[in-house]
């Protein structure tokens, strides 16, 4: 052991003496020494010690203009710059480098630039010269390297420059050079999109091979240059078509080339410059059938011509291997989005399917992902796979379970709901938090939908609020006591369940305490004396057990201060329930007349006051209204949806004002809107009195998803001026049953939003709007998200979008689905739409009103 260290001690001082002899004889350290260095070094000081002294050096030997060195220096000049140092001292003896004959000078100088130069830096573009000059070498390899700088640095003003050089070189029968100026086209074009077209003509040529078969025969022999020629034109190719929808249908006269290609490329035999675990060229398959998708979209010319090469990829392709399997999930989308044969889909469906089974999480989680996107195409090829989706929820991987939830409940429908129903159950009994909050709402939503009376669906629920407990989001709460109002058949036996849940769950299910504290102080006089039907036995619940159970939420210690403001006013409303325990609850009252809590003891003291004033209590403390579907469609709105803004859920605690005419009606309705998008401040209640006809008109002509309305709604009937006014003009949409109607929503910042309005010939009273956002600007748009409300005597209902990013220069297009129900007869419809995206790096919003859905063709 003393041996090697002292053999290493002398290597190190050989080393440093051979370093000080070489600078006393005017030779730079060589890149090697610098590295054994700075490797030498045990701290972060004596590193950069090390790192200083060579910069020093370095500087020296540029300001002696020594160009016998330059390169070593350079070199050594980029490693430091790779651990981090300051390194820009450097750039002009770059751009030296660049401008020496010397093919190693040249090498050190382009990598030197495009590691210390960007498109920020004027010293860029003093190299356009030598790299123009660089273009037109007689050598291959300095031409590569020019290509290779000008792909990694260029500028717009460079890439104007130079793309008449690069579109030359792409003509040039070198396959290496070819090779390179289709990739250096395909950063050209992303830089400075305007330049596409002058690349077309000279495009289509990497692709115009009669027999592809000789790419493989060259393959074979060692000379295997034209595949990379090949995957680099197709990369080319797809940059142009997404950019340009005429340059798109342009190359979709190529598919049958293309599909040519692919076949041969299945067919074909071993080649082991390319072969990956027995496949051939993964990567050439997988960039061609990416291309192909983008052809075929929306073209049933092009879909037709590729659909028998693509069920050849997805029945002939391995997937033991990870390479089989990306080829496979490429074929499965392109099969999706284009307009594929009903098999070939069943087929892209049964794969997703043997994916789910799949040990890799990633395969997994990319099946389920992918099969949430096809249940809006093919709902029952996704629906064979339901027991497997069902699976997933027991994986332990968190990004799977929110995927299979998700597609578990895009899954439901009124067949399948009680099974489902169950086992989504058994799966919040054991699931994280943030699961039990998204599956309540989504569970309310099924049952709303699907439930097969109201019993079950009142029932479904309370298993869900009792599984979940705490994490029941407030929309599900105020859900469920509109369904308990609505439904008077339903209203004794919710209050005696909730009674009972009420009294196994104190903490650990607040929300469901609320729901039952609303319950008991509505119906508390049906729970006294229940009765399940005429030949069962009559349960009575004493009196006092109820007024014990709201005592022990209202002074619990752990209990949330909403859920005691909800026992506080349900004993409040038991004084005219329970006459015979008036004096206990009025001094359970006045209990909380001390309370630390501010709101609970204001509270209180009204409470008592109110108690007090017999002649006023009666009618104050009776039976709400029957809170509709309309009043509180906003909380289901939200939950199907997502939250608008915050302005507009802000707008739920005023009322409109009343008027006088549908005119001024209609205005008031535009300027309240307006009001509640750029005002922070509650709108004004005016005191104008007028007849409740009139009022009720103005209140559902204002109210939007139940923006304006409270628990106490107006019993007046609809005026029939607005009914028939809205009848007439929703019927009118009859006569386009055959038609559609494209209606215009936005065109700002490139953003272009239309909406296809059909009305259904198989329902009257719904209209089928498609909504298609284009972008024409240069900039790709993504994370697009689309939000919609209409008034309360109407539904919609949406389906997820086609994609979050919408390609530039109207490359591709965005598309989503939209129903809308009406409910009652009404004014005429009036949508409010909310968007949010990032364009260019900056996130926007915008909200505009859309009203014209009547359009005479």
């Amino acid at each position: 052991m003393r041996t090697m260290n002292a053999l290493h001690s002398t290597v190190e001082k050989l080393d440093q003496l051979k370093i000080k002899l070489g600078r006393s004889l005017g030779t730079p350290m060589r890149l090697r020494d610098l590295i054994r260095q700075v490797r030498a070094a045990r701290t972060a000081a004596e590193e950069r010690t090390v790192v200083q002294k060579e910069c020093a050096n370095i500087r020296e030997t540029f300001r002696e203009e020594d160009s016998v060195w330059r390169c070593r220096n350079v070199a050594k000049l980029l490693y430091i710059h790779m651990l981090g140092y300051a390194a820009h001292f450097g750039q002009l003896e770059c751009l030296k480098l660049i401008a020496s004959s010397r093919f190693t000078d040249k090498r050190v100088g382009y990598l030197g630039a495009m590691l210390l130069l960007d498109e920020k830096t004027d010293v860029h573009l003093l190299i356009t010269n030598s790299l123009k000059s660089d273009l037109n070498s007689q050598s291959q390899f300095v031409t590569g390297l020019a290509l290779s700088a000008l792909s990694s640095i260029c500028s717009q003003e460079m890439c104007r420059d130079l793309a008449g050089e690069v579109e030359r070189l792409l003509k040039s029968s070198n396959t290496y050079l070819r090779k390179k100026a289709a990739l250096c086209a395909f950063r050209i074009i992303k830089k400075v999109p305007d330049l596409l077209e002058m690349f077309v003509s000279s495009s289509r040529a990497l692709l115009n091979e009669k027999n592809h078969g000789r790419f493989f025969n060259f393959a074979i022999e060692g000379k295997h240059r034209y595949l990379g020629v090949l995957i680099s034109g197709i990369c080319l190719i797809q940059e142009m078509c997404e950019r340009s929808p005429d340059v798109l249908v342009y190359f979709k006269k190529l598919v049958p080339n293309m599909v040519r290609i692919l076949k041969n490329l299945l067919m074909s035999g071993y080649s082991p410059e390319h072969d990956v675990t027995g496949i051939s060229d993964p990567f050439l398959q997988v960039k061609l059938i990416k291309l192909l998708r983008l052809l075929g979209k929306n073209d049933m010319d092009c879909s037709e011509t590729m659909n028998d090469i693509l069920a050849q990829v997805a029945t002939n392709t391995e997937n033991s291997k990870n390479v089989g399997n990306a080829i496979l999930y490429e074929t499965v989308l392109t099969i999706m989005d284009i307009r594929s044969e009903s098999g070939l889909r069943v087929l892209a469906v049964n794969i997703l399917g043997r994916f789910l089974l799949n040990p890799d999480k990633n395969i997994r989680y990319v099946s389920l992902n992918t099969l949430a996107k096809t249940v809006n195409v093919d709902i029952t090829a996704v629906q064979r796979h339901r027991t497997t989706i069902v699976d997933c929820l027991k994986d332990p991987d968190i990004t799977i379970k929110k995927r299979a939830v998700e597609l578990c409940f895009a899954l439901i429908n009124a067949t399948n709901i009680r099974s489902m129903t169950k086992e989504i159950l058994i799966f919040m009994e054991t699931a994280e938090p943030e699961f039990k909050a998204m599956c309540s709402s989504n569970m309310y939503i099924a049952t709303e939908r699907f439930s097969p009376n109201r019993r079950w669906h009142f029932d479904t629920m309370l298993k869900v609020m009792k599984v979940a407990g705490n994490n029941v989001p407030d929309d599900v709460i105020s859900s469920m006591i509109q369904l308990i109002s609505e439904c008077s058949e339903i209203q004794a036996y919710a209050v005696v369940q909730l009674y009972k849940a009420a009294q196994e769950d104190t903490t650990a299910a607040q929300p469901l305490l609320q729901v039952a504290c609303w319950s008991i102080g509505e119906f508390g006089d049906m729970l006294i004396n229940y009765q399940e039907s005429d030949d069962s036995e009559l349960v009575r619940i004493d009196e006092t057990l109820v007024l014990n159970l709201l005592e022990k939420i209202l002074f619990h210690s752990m209990m949330h201060i909403n859920t005691k403001e909800y026992a506080l006013t349900a004993l409040c409303k038991m004084c005219t329930r329970f006459p015979n325990l008036e004096n206990e609850i009025q001094r359970s009252i006045e209990k909380c007349n001390v309370s630390m809590n501010l709101e609970l003891q204001q509270r209180s003291c009204e409470f008592n006051r109110l108690l007090d004033q017999r002649s006023l209590r009666d009618a104050l403390l009776e039976r709400m209204p029957v809170i509709t579907g309309k009043s509180l469609h906003s909380a289901v709105a939200n939950i199907e949806n997502g939250d608008l803004d915050e302005d507009l859920e802000n707008g739920d605690e005023h009322s409109s004002d009343a008027v006088s005419a549908d005119k001024s009606a209609r205005s008031e309705q535009n300027s309240d809107l307006l009001l509640l998008i750029n005002s922070e401040s509650p709108l004004q209640i005016s005191a104008t009195s007028v007849s409740s006809k009139v009022s009720k008109q103005s209140s559902d002509y204002k109210d939007l998803l139940g923006l304006f309305s409270t628990s106490s709604e107006l019993s007046s009937t609809i005026d029939e001026k607005a009914s028939s006014l809205s009848d007439s003009a929703w019927d009118s949409m009859s006569q386009i049953q055959s038609k559609s109607v494209v209606i215009p929503v936005l065109n700002e910042n490139g953003l272009v939003v239309n909406f296809t309005v059909e009305k259904l010939s198989t329902n009257p009273a719904q209209l089928s709007i498609q909504l298609i956002a284009t972008n024409k600007s240069q900039f790709e748009i993504e994370q697009f998200f689309f939000q919609a409300a209409v008034t309360k005597a109407f539904q919609i209902t949406m389906s997820p979008p086609s994609s979050t990013v919408i390609p530039a220069n109207e490359a591709g297009q965005l598309t989503q689905a939209m129903t809308v129900q009406r409910m009652t007869p009404s004014l005429p419809l009036k949508m409010r739409v909310k968007l949010n995206y990032v364009q260019n790096g900056s996130a926007r919003e915008t909200m505009v009103e859309v009203g014209s859905f009547i359009v005479d063709i």
